[in-house]
């Protein structure tokens, strides 16, 4: 019995020191938490969601989810051959160019109306707090912080490991002028040294001026939020990016509501939208979106081309890595009213205003 306890005692302790690292940040606390007690979406302590939003589906529990994935046997494909990539040199980029690159998953580098956007960057080859649990696809990474510019925004859309990456964050700081993101994951950039007036936090339905031609707003999505045991103590979003011709929904993770009509109606038509696709299932289908409803909200959203994100660089679910892409490619060609998909190769430069650009479904062949 003492032996057990002692056993105990060591391994509460080896916990407790791991959580000391600065990678998982800090919670809000003092006039941050005040503010953030003021919010419409806080409520009993913690964010929550426009509608009732479980962890998993009715039925289901983290237990079997937690069986599922270490023990029943399903075909998790991953790739074994090379990500395919393209790698653009962002550093000689003409600033006066409107375009997009896309590093895998949910990050994703923008220049328009001579402003630099950076979003959500991961390139520590790592989707997780424990290194080396959720390792990046081979060929993803072709990208690090010395490829990147100088950012005149880097958007934040919620405080999870795919989202907001230590290692990246630090190694890009001193290339960032402002940081913009949802209410309380300010905390976790104070607490890593960024001066606090570089860091914007706002709620829902926020705007913010960046200057004569471009505003952000603030719009919900159906997530959740945490880095450490504590859930739902930050917020989380999405974010309208608009110039005086051209409009961007910039998804983050998102399981699908009435948010997206929502959102339509308020701010659309979009010219391109960036859903979130990938890292889903049944079990969790509140928290992202299924392919099915990645349809959906391109009605909802009005949006005239679509980006599916959320994809093909980690694997956080049980579905092969490929499976995002082909099913909403098949779903969105056999729609009523198809749009063009955007679907470049990881580094593929995307012209945000060339509605003609086409794009190879570069997944078909990739083992």
């Amino acid at each position: 019995m003492i032996t057990f306890l002692i056993l105990l005692l060591v391994i509460v302790l080896i916990v407790y020191n791991f959580l000391q690292h600065p990678k998982f940040g800090k919670k809000p606390s003092g006039e941050r938490l005040a503010l953030i007690e003021k919010s419409p979406q806080y409520k009993n302590g913690k964010f929550e969601n426009q509608s009732f939003t479980p962890d998993l589906a009715e039925g289901e529990s983290f237990i079997g989810v937690l069986f599922e994935f270490l023990f029943k046997k399903v075909d998790r494909k991953v790739p074994t051959d090379l990500i395919p990539s393209i790698k653009t040199n962002l550093l000689e980029l003409p600033l006066d160019q409107d375009v997009l690159v896309w590093f895998g998953h949910s990050s994703y580098y923008i220049q328009l109306e001579g402003k630099r956007f950076l979003i959500d960057p991961v390139f520590s080859g790592n989707a997780s707090p424990i290194s080396g649990t959720t390792k990046s696809f081979k060929g993803s990474d072709i990208y690090t912080a010395d490829d990147i510019p100088e950012i005149d925004y880097l958007l934040i859309t919620h405080d999870h490991y795919d989202h907001l990456d230590y290692k990246t964050i630090l190694e890009l700081k001193p290339k960032i002028k402002k940081v913009i993101t949802a209410l309380g994951v300010g905390s976790h950039f104070e607490f890593w040294g960024f001066p606090k007036e570089n860091v914007i936090e706002k709620d829902w339905f926020e705007k913010i001026e960046l200057d004569e031609n471009l505003t952000l707003y603030t719009t919900p999505s159906r997530h959740f939020s945490g880095r450490s045991f504590k859930r739902c103590n930050t917020l989380w979003t999405s974010f309208v990016l608009q110039a005086k011709d051209f409009k961007m929904y910039l998804g983050g993770d998102s399981g699908y509501d009435k948010h997206f009509a929502e959102i339509g109606d308020k701010y659309g038509p979009f010219d391109i939208a960036l859903l979130d696709n990938g890292q889903y299932n049944q079990k969790w289908k509140y928290i992202h979106n299924m392919p099915e409803d990645v349809i959906k909200a391109i009605k909802d959203l009005k949006a005239k081309r679509v980006f599916p994100v959320h994809s093909s660089k980690f694997s956080l679910s049980l579905h092969a890595w490929d499976e995002p892409l082909i099913k909403v490619s098949e779903l969105n060609a056999n729609s009523e009213n198809p749009v063009p998909l955007i679907t470049p190769m990881i580094g593929e430069l995307v012209e945000l205003k060339n509605e003609k650009q086409e794009f190879k479904q570069w997944w078909k062949g990739v083992n």
